[in-house]
């Protein structure tokens, strides 16, 4: 057993061959997904964000916005959420451990492939990668990952910021993180802020 291997196994991960669960799926990044793009949305609020008035200062909005930067209208929207939904334009979603069931491809992220993805950090043990699920806790987050930046929404802050992966890993103080990778959606479909 390899020490990775071993590692794996303390963190809850199955590394076993066909660690990368979903590998026969399709993902779809698109070729349109890049900094200039993710950067349109940096320093901005989720109400410059959302059109759908979903806006409230107490909820996490990291996946919400990840999915309104990829389109992906998958489980519980800000639309489903809203009184003050617009009819003719989707939501995002609101659930990361919603999004992470939806990706193409998991695994850990020091296994991710050299391409946009989505990266989702949380304690350690809480991921079972061979069903796509993760259990459903308040300290878990989500950003985008290309060439070594992730872009997230900070609740905090409450305006989306990035990070290195190694700054992202330390989300959670005080718990032993790990972070993981998902392979966008074939629905997936980047969309630059206005």
């Amino acid at each position: 057993m390899s020490a990775g291997d071993a590692e794996a196994m303390a963190s809850g991960a199955d590394r076993s061959e066909g660690m990368i669960m979903g590998a026969a799926s399709k993902s779809a990044p698109g070729p349109n997904l890049s900094a200039q793009v993710l950067n349109t949305y940096v320093g901005k609020e989720i109400t410059a964000i959302c059109p759908h008035g979903f806006h409230d200062k107490t909820v996490n909005h990291c996946a919400h916005f990840v999915s309104h930067v990829m389109s992906l209208a998958v489980g519980v929207t800000c639309k489903s959420l809203s009184n003050k939904a617009v009819a003719t334009i989707p939501g995002g979603c609101v659930k990361v451990h919603e999004l992470f069931a939806k990706c193409a491809k998991v695994g850990l992220f020091a296994d991710a492939p050299g391409e946009p993805v989505l990266v989702f950090v949380l304690g350690r043990n809480l991921v079972k990668l061979p069903t796509k699920s993760m259990t459903n806790v308040p300290k878990k987050h989500v950003g985008i990952h290309l060439d070594g930046t992730i872009w997230h929404y900070s609740n905090g802050k409450d305006k989306v910021v990035t990070a290195t992966p190694e700054d992202f890993k330390k989300h959670y103080p005080g718990q032993v993180n790990e972070m993981y990778f998902g392979t966008f959606p074939s629905i997936a479909a980047p969309v630059s802020s206005k």
